[in-house]
């Protein structure tokens, strides 16, 4: 099945006050504390989006590229991570809204993007 739009799940160490200036652009963004899941480990909050099919936004590049290696190895695919570096928030929102206008949810899969 084909997709177009990109839908996030930003990990517990976003900033929830992205999801509200992504979502203010019509895009469809989760919260770990909105989803229940705060507390949870690196690879329980992967596990988590890929049920619901939604690509990971990250500030922790080392265990989700690691995770990811897993994923790949284990040829298990996940709907992709994006791995953001720390910056102020509307800042963020800015090279988010960039990748979700110019990568399908299908280009996504199986894939770390940085920003």
């Amino acid at each position: 099945m084909s997709e177009l739009f990109i839908r996030l799940y930003l990990d517990e160490d976003v900033d929830v006050l992205l999801a509200n200036l992504v979502q203010a652009r019509g895009f469809d963004v989760a919260t770990t504390p909105h989803s229940d899941q705060r507390g949870k480990s690196d690879a329980e909050q992967l596990a988590f989006a890929v049920t619901q099919n939604r690509t990971l936004l990250t500030h922790n590049r080392s265990d989700f590229e690691h995770l990811a290696q897993e994923y790949f190895e284990r040829e298990q695919t996940y709907p992709g991570i994006i791995i953001a570096v720390r910056r102020p928030v509307y800042d963020l929102a800015q090279r988010v809204l960039i990748i979700l206008n110019a990568v399908t949810a299908d280009e996504m899969r199986d894939s770390v993007r940085y920003i």
